[in-house]
């Protein structure tokens, strides 16, 4: 069968957006194909920095002939119903309708309408252009004299050639040569831009893409990257070091190249004195380059690997030579931003009120930067005040806090007061992304206790639900103070997550919030901490999610999770012991029974009958009865015991001795008897059913 090769030249596409594009354009061109009435057997998008590329192989020809028989109106229909359905049918009057008899209804129009296929080629050319002009780049610009004129075509960097072939595995394929904004799809690509910008003619994938490699392209990313990784492991080694890997860094890089040359550069040792994440980011962020450690060990070398489009004549010198001097120039301003942040502020004579209302000691360099920041009114929120004001709303609600987790008090004040005090350090200014981990250098060196310094670093974690969670107490209260008090501030402005839309990230907020509080078995309540009941039910959310996330059944989370349960610790606990209890063979039986005596008793109770206020021994007439009414308040009171108790494991053991009853009750009971008074009081017996199960969970929410 025919395969269809489309490639899209440009000039450079932003890395970050290479990968999308690429996938976005296999899905708009093959749901359009299908749309249209074509099929075929497999589509693989490539990318390269320069061009989006798309092979579809064993796609049919042409699509297949359509007949379609269109219902109209009765033969004696009004005129405008019979115009109306001509005219969608298509047709120019009646007599080029057919007439069906129906014996019931009788006799109506029908219209076949029959829609020939099409040559693949002419549907191609119908769905390249608008797919084109409308694809959906995040920025996207014009260019050239069209682009002053209205509808000019926008890409997201100046679109150069476009190859469109399609054409059977081993035969001659052809071109197809639509045309958008004056570039007609060819059969020309062009190769590396500086190695070889010499045409090349191509017919389809295998011969594009091998003639693309000769010509410095390597067209897929996966590839690339792979050469990438293992070209820079090699080169360290064989230097005595590791790269320090990061596959956020080499998918970025492997956009930057289309044929990569991975080289290894050096910088000054007395560098190695910045802290190695400092190195690590003012490497990655300003030269796209990786650094190296030595073998088995966590501090950097001086050697970075830099990953190079060219391959140069003099074995790279002259680009590692280039790159280290740019290295080195960032390296300089980055150790410069490291002995700033140890030293005195100029102003310190304006910073004693801030000082004395957080109780900082105006003689250490992290005291200084938090009375600055708080002297400075620097803005949280236009609603919630200045991060001044936030620290103080966190070191009151440590306080609080602390009484629960059992945190030094003295340790969970000294945390929260320098938490954000690192926001006026030159290093987080220019690496937003180490606020928390300087803090906590900082706080080292000048001698805060070991406790204080880890809390300032993790009190921004989890940050996401692989990132780690705090485990010093004093850490857990911080980092607990702070999400709390981003959330109950958001709230009390009514500025929510809606939809999609989270710009505060208060949900990952409030799953830090369930992650700490489960993973360090924290027993928080969030109802008298939060003091909203719509705050709560959201945590009752992140909490669903959670739980779903490590296995748990959706039921059963709903089974236990009341509208008022605030221990979220407690529910978690719950759940496993509601999970384990419902897997085994008693608790399979016990939630059918329990079933069964709910759904009858819902349904007595809708219909008004009535139910007996309390079960009475003289009316149980069978030995099945007097069993589960003699069973269930043992097992019921033990049951209760247990979960006053939080020994849930022991409410579910207690609850499985009403197995054999409950069936044995079902089996020999007729519930509805003549007698009013029997049935009222086996009703009542079916409500202790219910009453003793409820203890526990839910049962009737529940599936199976």
């Amino acid at each position: 069968m025919p395969n269809l090769l489309l490639e899209l030249r440009s000039e450079e596409i932003p890395a970050r957006m290479q990968r999308k594009a690429a996938g976005d354009l296999k899905k708009l061109v093959t749901d359009a194909l299908v749309e249209a009435g074509l099929s075929y057997e497999g589509a693989r998008e490539y990318w390269t920095p320069r061009r989006l590329a798309l092979d579809i192989h064993g796609l049919t020809a042409r699509s297949a002939d359509v007949r379609e028989e269109r219902k109209g109106p009765r033969t004696d229909a009004n005129e405008k119903a019979i115009e109306g359905f001509l005219r969608g049918a298509g047709l120019s009057s009646v007599s080029e309708a057919q007439v069906v008899s129906d014996p019931k209804k009788g006799d109506f129009y029908v219209a076949v309408i029959s829609k020939p296929g099409r040559a693949t080629e002419e549907i191609v050319t119908d769905i390249m252009p608008g797919i084109i002009r409308d694809f959906p780049w995040p920025k996207s610009m014009r260019w050239g004299k069209a682009s002053s004129k209205p509808g000019a075509l926008r890409w997201v960097r100046p679109l150069q050639s476009i190859v469109c072939t399609f054409g059977p595995e081993h035969e001659e394929t052809t071109v197809i040569p639509f045309e958008i904004d004056g570039i007609t799809a060819s059969n020309i690509t062009y190769g590396h831009r500086f190695h070889a910008p010499e045409p090349i003619t191509v017919r389809r994938f295998d011969d594009y893409a091998a003639n693309l490699e000769k010509a410095k392209v390597i067209l897929d990313a996966e590839r690339r990257k792979d050469i990438i990784l293992h070209d820079a492991r090699d080169i360290a080694f064989a230097n005595g070091l590791e790269l320090v890997e990061d596959e956020g860094l080499l998918e970025e890089v492997s956009g930057l190249v289309e044929w990569p040359q991975v080289l290894m550069g050096s910088f000054e040792e007395d560098y190695l004195s910045i802290p190695s994440e400092i190195i690590r980011l003012t490497i990655k962020t300003n030269q796209k380059c990786f650094v190296t450690r030595k073998q088995g060990e966590e501090t950097l070398s001086n050697k970075f690997i830099l990953v190079s489009n060219i391959q140069a004549s003099d074995g790279g010198k002259e680009i590692v030579h280039g790159n280290g001097k740019v290295v080195r120039a960032r390296l300089s301003d980055a150790l410069h931003f490291w002995k700033r942040d140890q030293g005195n502020l100029p102003d310190l004579e304006t910073l004693t009120a801030s000082a004395a209302k957080f109780g900082l000691d105006i003689n250490k360099p992290l005291d200084q930067r938090m009375a600055k920041l708080d002297a400075l009114d620097v803005t949280f929120h236009a609603k919630l005040g200045t991060q001044g004001a936030r620290v103080a709303r966190i070191r009151t609600l440590a306080k609080e806090l602390a009484d629960i987790t059992g945190a030094d008090a003295a340790l969970v004040d000294r945390a929260a007061v320098l938490a954000k005090a690192d926001l006026r350090t030159e290093a987080v200014g220019e690496f937003p992304e180490l606020q928390g981990l300087m803090g906590r250098k900082y706080a080292v060196l000048q001698g805060e206790d070991a406790s204080v310094a880890a809390a300032i670093e993790d009190h921004y974690k989890p940050q996401g639900p692989s990132d780690r969670v705090p485990e010093d107490k004093v850490a857990i209260t911080t980092a607990l103070a702070d999400k709390l008090d981003t959330l109950i501030g958001f709230w009390a402005i009514d500025e929510k997550p809606t939809g999609s839309k989270d710009p505060f990230a208060l949900r990952r907020a409030a799953l830090g919030v369930v992650r700490i509080l489960l993973e360090r078995k924290v027993r928080l309540p969030l109802r008298a901490t939060t003091k909203d009941i719509d705050l709560l039910s959201f945590f009752h959310d992140r909490l669903k999610v959670y739980l779903r996330d490590q296995g748990a059944r959706h039921d059963l989370i709903d089974a236990v999770l009341t509208p008022d349960a605030d221990d979220l610790l407690m529910v978690a606990r719950r759940v496993e012991a509601l999970t384990a209890f419902i897997t085994s063979e008693d608790g399979k039986n016990l939630l059918a029974g329990t079933k069964r005596a709910t759904q009858l008793l819902a349904a007595e109770e809708k219909k008004g009958t009535v139910i007996a206020d309390g079960v009475s021994p003289a009316l149980l007439k069978l030995d099945a009865e007097k069993e589960l009414f003699a069973v269930i308040s043992g097992a019921s009171k033990d049951a209760s015991d247990a979960v006053a108790g939080e020994d849930f494991r022991s409410a579910m053991e207690a609850l499985s001795k009403l197995r054999g009853p409950v069936d044995r009750f079902f089996e020999d009971v007729l519930v509805n008897d003549e007698d009013a008074a029997i049935r009222a009081n086996r009703l009542a017996l079916l409500r202790l059913i219910r009453e003793a199960t409820g203890t526990v969970a839910d049962f009737s929410k529940i599936s199976g």
